[in-house]
């Protein structure tokens, strides 16, 4: 516990949180993934297929948090970050406004009237999409305040819409 406590600068125990939620969700998403892997090699109703989707969710975290760990390498020295687990509270972050702002967007522009069934399917997407950054923006800064990293991300809104040029919206 104290290799993983120096390992990502953690000073206090709630902190250990963000590394405990990282992994839980990595073995969520891998699960989500390979529930459905029974069918891609027609063991779906045997006896192997929770083998199968055990074996298969194990590689896939495992892969994940590789991966993971190397974006943290990668982005260290890039983000501004006091402690390397507030690294870890980010891309949770990241994860849940994306998923969110996704699943929000369907709802929204099925309110305005442009539902799948009744509008051409390049208008609800184009729709779709066009609704999904707004969303994006607004959900990013409350659930970064929501994991204690307000100020990155807040810092991270501002730099986005000043390059996409809408600087002239910020106060």
């Amino acid at each position: 516990m104290e290799k993983l406590k120096k390992r990502w600068e953690i000073q206090k125990n709630w902190q250990l949180l963000f590394p405990v939620l990282g992994v839980l969700l990595t073995v969520f998403v891998a699960f989500l993934i390979a529930k459905d892997s029974p069918q891609w090699f027609g063991v779906e109703n045997t006896t192997t297929e929770w083998f199968v989707i055990i074996a298969l969710c194990a590689l896939l975290s495992y892969c994940l948090v590789r991966f993971f760990l190397w974006c943290f390498q990668k982005l260290e020295h890039k983000w501004k970050v006091t402690y390397k687990w507030e690294m870890i509270a980010i891309f949770i972050v990241f994860a849940i406004t994306g998923s969110l702002s996704g699943k929000l967007a369907g709802p929204l522009v099925e309110l305005l009237g442009l539902g799948r069934e009744m509008t051409h399917p390049v208008l609800y997407w184009t729709a779709r999409i066009v609704l999904i950054l707004p969303i994006y923006k607004i959900i990013l800064v409350i659930v970064g305040w929501l994991f204690g990293q307000f100020r990155f991300f807040w810092e991270f809104e501002k730099k986005m819409l000043r390059r996409m040029g809408l600087g002239f919206l910020l106060p």
